[in-house]
């Protein structure tokens, strides 16, 4: 039997506290925002991340095509656009890959993923997979990550232009666009997950689903770190 409950602060209490979870406590990125890690460490970074990066507009694909609400969809289509922009030149995983010119990658090896690591690669697959195989609320619900993203960007936007001078600051652009952009994208997730999560049982799903994106994002991170320890 479902219980109705409302979305209560309890629920959003629960979501938010996954913040602890979040991958900018793991030691690889602590590094990175301390201005421990070495040219390799970022480029390998740079260039396993942009796995995630380019499988971002098929996971919100794949939440479209789930999604019966036609007002969530004229919002969400928005995140495909940001990541693939309209024309050449524009889009998030065109600044990702500016990002890794600037960290001293050839375009076409970033693109054609020959550093990629297989944990890396296992955990974006798992989490596209996910997003197409769930309900599309609790794909959503895995997104809200995004909450905690405009911090994470913030800080590490600092550490670059900190302690890796070495890099291009035009590389930089995909961070100072996510301060804009992930507030904007949580904030429409959350009055997702509130409005269709009304019973216990639907919240305990969308907590569950975003702890397993906390999850993905771990293991890319342990995965990275392992394969390019110094």
């Amino acid at each position: 039997m479902t219980t109705t409950v409302t979305a209560t602060d309890s629920f959003i209490d629960a979501l938010r506290s996954h913040a602890r979870r979040y991958h900018d406590h793991h030691p690889f990125h602590v590094a990175m925002n301390e201005g421990r890690l070495s040219p390799p460490q970022i480029r390998g970074w740079v260039a396993n991340r942009f796995y995630y990066q380019q499988n971002i507009p098929r996971k919100d694909a794949a939440i479209l095509s789930n999604c019966p609400d036609r007002e969530v969809r004229r919002r969400w289509i928005r995140r495909i656009v940001d990541h693939d922009g309209t024309v050449g030149g524009e889009g998030g995983i065109e600044a990702w890959l500016r990002l890794g010119e600037a960290v001293g990658l050839a375009r076409e090896e970033v693109e054609d993923g020959r550093h990629v690591v297989p944990g890396v690669r296992f955990a974006v697959d798992a989490y596209v997979t996910f997003a197409r195989t769930r309900p599309w609320v609790e794909a959503v619900a895995s997104s809200l990550t995004e909450l905690f993203a405009p911090d994470l960007m913030a800080e590490r936007l600092a550490a670059f232009e900190r302690y890796y001078t070495w890099i291009d600051g035009s590389g930089l652009a995909y961070f100072r666009a996510r301060l804009r952009q992930a507030p904007r994208d949580s904030e429409h997730a959350l009055e997702v997950v509130t409005e269709y999560c009304r019973s216990a049982e639907e919240q305990a799903r969308a907590v569950a689903a975003l702890s397993f994106k906390c999850d993905v994002l771990w293991s890319m991170m342990d995965a990275i770190d392992r394969a390019y320890v110094e």
